[in-house]
């Protein structure tokens, strides 16, 4: 197993989120606003919806990056205790990883917005995107530290920073998965 440095590690989820970016552009970047908003049935998520959830889950991660980086941010108390550290970040990041194919409810916190989205969502995730990468560049000494943090969720649920920044982009490929499906299913209709 090869171990990368913190700013190899930043290095690396940068690329991977620019990677991301390019997909959902290419993928998406085509349709209107109605294709965007489509969805075969009330329970599933639009294409909109899909990326709408992104933009809302990782930005309620910000707030906890910005007291990191501005010396704010208090270890949680659970972050002691080692073993819930590495079961919580496991079991978490299994759950969002893109090859798990069954489903999970999300926290009603990080629900997509339920109205018609605007045609802008592509511009926003982009947008977003610079934004989480600017806070990935500044986590280099927080990772060296192998800070702790709390889920934006549940402050119960805690794990590493550098386990939030892999959830966080495993996240994305799950929901690019789902969203290339339901334009599948959209362009069969």
């Amino acid at each position: 197993m090869i171990v990368l440095s913190p700013l190899e590690k930043i290095a690396h989820w940068k690329s991977q989120i620019d990677q991301l970016t390019k997909e959902f552009v290419f993928a998406f970047g085509e349709l209107s606003k109605d294709e965007l908003n489509w969805k075969p049935d009330a329970k599933t998520w639009s294409i909109a919806q899909n990326i709408d959830h992104l933009i809302v889950i990782n930005s309620s991660y910000f707030k906890t990056f910005s007291d990191i980086a501005e010396g704010r941010h208090t270890e949680p108390f659970l972050g002691r205790l080692g073993f819930l550290v590495c079961f919580f970040g496991r079991f978490i990041h299994e759950s969002v990883k893109p090859d798990r194919r069954k489903k999970t409810k999300t926290f009603s916190i990080w629900e997509p917005e339920q109205s018609q989205m605007n045609g802008d969502i592509l511009s926003r995730f982009e947008r977003h995107h610079s934004e989480l990468k600017a806070w990935i560049d500044r986590s280099e000494t927080a990772l060296k530290n192998r800070r702790t943090i709390s889920s934006p969720a549940n402050y119960w649920i805690v794990y590493r920073l550098e386990k939030a920044f892999q959830i966080i982009i495993d996240h994305e490929k799950r929901h690019g998965i789902q969203a290339k499906e339901l334009l599948a299913i959209m362009n069969v209709n």
